[in-house]
């Protein structure tokens, strides 16, 4: 059913890619602002690319043409057409994409490519070519410490993220935890960011314990854990470890108080996997939900309607959140790249998750979440000052 719901939307988005080649009639005059992106449709990378990104881009490019066309500084309307391709999950097809973009195809905006591997690659060869790249899907203090002028990253960065979670299992008097993550740049960033902030705190790590990209088994790990009873389960994972970890844990009887996975728990899919009773409790990085601002709740609702599926509620807010910056940008100083990047780099942007001002590459504004399954909804839960529910400090049974 899974790979069902990702060939549908794929073929979606397939389709409304060659529609958007096709100028409507109502569309401003003028040539089409050219935009390029390569984006995973098939391979491992494709769960978290085909709900937290390419959606949003085409959601986005049909919405601002339904409405004239692309705003360009000076008052003109211009068509925009997507120019776009499957990186396979892929590193070097996905950075031989965006060469042959910026490069030979000279088009006039790019946006970025799904995770923190992908975004690793391309930031530094877009920064060569000066396209501003705004990435709502790379967790990477590296990428940020590299110190790239045309690179931002919008989501919250793995010190934050783990700060928040932190801080959360303290307030509630955790007293141990069993960790399982990754073994790539974002699980190695996000296990190292966890460890400093754990040792802060009293907290005692039982087991530690990483995994490679495609795993296909962590019951052994997770009887282990069961075994030694931990107050929290971390999970530093991608969508299909996420899952794959927590309809393991449901099999075990794996049910400590804190269950916590990461990328995907905030997707409808893991809902819907689970069932929202299975679902219930489980906490994970999450940012918004529709009662964060009017604007979420309206890209929420448009979003659902379009492709009869939810956005996930951390990465896709984000995201829509870069292409308002974009549009507005665009709108304010035209499509001269240079200026687009200054503009992004020294204003205090309103979307639909909050304010967003980047300190070099890095968005400051957004402060570290964590978000929970309650009734159906994955309330952001931690810290209170964005709360949309009030944190339940033990989950229930699966």
């Amino acid at each position: 059913m899974v790979q069902q719901t990702r060939r549908q939307l794929i073929k979606g988005a397939a389709a409304a890619v060659g529609a958007m080649s096709v100028a409507p009639g109502l569309l401003a005059q003028g040539a089409p602002v050219r935009i390029g992106y390569a984006i995973a449709r098939t391979g491992p990378w494709t769960g978290g690319a085909q709900v937290s990104q390419e959606p949003n881009y085409l959601l986005w490019t049909e919405q601002v043409n339904a409405a004239g066309g692309l705003s360009v500084k000076g008052g003109a309307r211009r068509r925009i057409e997507l120019i776009s391709s499957d990186d396979r999950s892929d590193m070097e097809t996905c950075v031989r994409s965006y060469e042959k973009l910026m490069g030979s195809d000279k088009v006039d905006l790019i946006l970025p490519p799904w995770g923190s591997n992908a975004n690793f690659g391309i930031a530094p060869l877009a920064n060569r070519h000066g396209y501003p790249m705004l990435a709502p899907t790379a967790l990477s203090r590296k990428l940020i410490d590299m110190n790239l002028p045309y690179f931002f990253s919008l989501l919250q960065q793995p010190d934050r993220m783990m700060g928040a979670l932190v801080d959360m299992l303290v307030a509630n008097n955790v007293k141990n935890v069993a960790i399982v993550y990754m073994d790539d740049l974002f699980g190695l960033e996000n296990f190292a960011a966890l460890n400093n902030a754990l040792k802060k705190t009293s907290i005692h790590v039982l087991e530690r314990k990483s995994y490679p990209l495609g795993v296909k088994d962590l019951s052994p790990v997770l009887r282990d854990m069961k075994a030694m009873n931990p107050d929290a389960f971390i999970g530093i994972t991608y969508p299909p470890d996420t899952i794959l970890a927590s309809k393991q844990s449901k099999e075990i009887g794996f049910n400590p108080k804190f269950f916590y996975a990461s990328v995907g728990t905030a997707f409808q899919l893991y809902k819907e996997v689970m069932t929202p009773a299975g679902a219930e409790g489980v906490t994970g990085m999450g940012s918004w939900n529709t009662k964060t601002s009017p604007g979420a709740k309206a890209y929420f609702e448009a979003h659902t309607k379009r492709f009869g599926k939810e956005p996930d509620r951390w990465a896709s807010g984000h995201c829509w959140a870069g292409l308002e910056i974009m549009q507005a940008a665009v709108a304010k100083v035209g499509l001269d790249r240079k200026a687009i990047r200054d503009y992004v780099a020294n204003t205090n942007h309103k979307t639909i998750v909050g304010d967003i001002k980047f300190t070099g590459s890095e968005n400051t504004s957004t402060p570290g979440t964590v978000s929970q399954w309650q009734k159906g909804e994955f309330e952001v839960v931690w810290p209170q000052s964005v709360a949309t529910a009030k944190l339940n400090p033990s989950k229930p049974a699966w």
